[in-house]
């Protein structure tokens, strides 16, 4: 709908409320509501806010900032009552003189989309696969089952849970291809159908908050903490992206090795090169190092393959007559990462692949976790950052990485994630009251 259906739309179903969101630097969700009657002029000249409490946007001297509503992403929340119902919509923000923040990730994945286009001519598609705990509380990581992967279990309160969640998404227009029970208990996964990536980003967004609504309104806590079991799997929001150019599948070629474009084995190997620059991006919290461990199926190692899970990037089989299915599935993000920028920085780092006609190493079919480090050094296998802070070090150096974000965001991102290594490396852990004080 266009602004003027929505207006129409609004009146006729009685929505009252329209909640306006966006995100700050780190990906957590923004809001705030205003009634109908504002909406004309909101789509007109936007709503102002300030800015300055926002993580990443602006000093207190500079505060005013412009939330100006994305029609497109008009949709009506399910779990709000029917009667003066409300309804949301994802803002661009915007400077007082209504040009584009340079710090809204919004506003940054929609540069690096129209680089893409512009300078190639490629459409960006992504289909990501969210994995999360259900806990009883969000005090303690209390499981509601000792499940597995594909598990059924008889009885268990997180089927129904599933079940309201895809429906409730599926209300609001979202695609969703697998919702099952994942490895740890506890956790499970529900998987969105591909979608362009801006479009993918603002839905990432809506499934997790979504997750948590329908987990809240049942009496649970859901989380998309990376690593919140000690000795389980954590939680990955595993990738499949693809390019699109002139309506065909740039990454498919029936001649191509493993039916890959040149441009395809191009991207993985930009992926491979820049993925330690931009890990502090995919993998931003402290917690998120936890999760990045051998043995646990997360990737840790710069490798790629068709069918091996433990490589950071897998290549899925070839169906035929799937020629639009052709893509690469990248497996480090987790699903607390701002998605904005995520998918900005793997754009990038694949277009560097492309403009600098890399070649892949050999796929690696081999499971990694079990090689020696003298076999993986002979290989020429690299590993992605071991903590936030070597991340961190790394992407401050990155050329792309500033590229890709620019400056502002650049230097609010990195800053931030500086206090939050230094915060932690001066916590006292359970972990080192329990090993240390009974013998030091």
């Amino acid at each position: 709908m266009d602004a003027n259906e929505i207006l129409s739309f609004t009146k006729e179903k009685d929505i009252k409320f329209i909640e306006l969101w966006f995100t700050d630097i780190l990906g957590y969700l923004k809001s705030f509501t205003i009634p109908r009657e504002e909406l004309k002029k909101a789509f007109e000249e936007g709503v102002g806010f300030d800015g300055s409490s926002i993580r990443g946007f602006v000093r207190i001297d500079e505060s005013d900032m412009v939330a100006k509503p994305a029609p497109e992403t008009f949709t009506v929340l399910p779990w709000r009552p029917r009667e003066r119902g409300t309804a949301r919509m994802f803002c661009d923000i915007l400077n007082p003189d209504r040009t584009p923040f340079e710090g809204d990730p919004r506003n940054i994945l929609k540069k690096n989309l129209a680089y893409a286009q512009k300078k190639y001519g490629y459409k960006f598609y992504i289909g990501p696969e969210l994995e999360f705990f259900y806990f009883k509380t969000s005090e303690r990581p209390e499981t509601l089952d000792a499940g597995g992967y594909f598990d059924l279990i008889p009885r268990d309160e997180a089927i129904d849970l599933r079940r309201e969640t895809v429906l409730t998404l599926e209300q609001m227009g979202i695609r969703v291809e697998y919702a099952h029970h994942e490895v740890a208990p506890s956790q499970h996964e529900i998987d969105l159908h591909f979608a362009d990536a801006l479009t993918m980003a603002d839905i990432v967004m809506t499934h997790r908050l979504t997750v948590k609504e329908i987990a809240f309104r049942n009496g649970v806590y859901a989380t998309f903490m990376p690593k919140p079991l000690f000795g389980e799997n954590g939680s990955g929001m595993h990738t499949h992206m693809s390019l699109f150019k002139d309506g065909k599948n740039a990454f498919w070629d029936k001649e191509g090795k493993y039916f890959l474009s040149r441009e395809a084995l191009q991207f993985i190997a930009g992926l491979l090169k820049y993925s330690p620059e931009f890990c502090a991006v995919i993998a931003q919290w402290v917690n998120s190092y936890k999760r990045l461990v051998p043995g646990f199926e997360a990737p840790v190692y710069l490798s790629w393959a068709q069918r091996n899970r433990s490589d950071l990037i897998r290549v899925p089989m070839y169906k035929p007559g799937k020629e639009d299915a052709a893509r690469i599935e990248y497996r480090a993000p987790d699903p607390a990462c701002n998605p904005y920028l995520v998918f900005s920085c793997m754009l990038r780092a694949g277009l560097k692949g492309i403009e600098e006609k890399l070649t892949p190493p050999e796929p690696v079919t081999e499971n990694i976790y079990e090689m020696s480090d003298e076999e993986r050094k002979k290989r020429g296998i690299k590993s992605l950052p071991g903590s936030l802070i070597e991340a961190i070090n790394l992407a401050e150096n990155s050329e792309l990485v500033r590229a890709t974000l620019g400056e502002h965001a650049f230097k609010e991102f990195i800053g931030n994630k500086k206090i939050e290594w230094n915060n932690y490396r001066r916590t006292v852990t359970e972990y080192e009251i329990r090993k240390y004080l009974p013998v030091l």
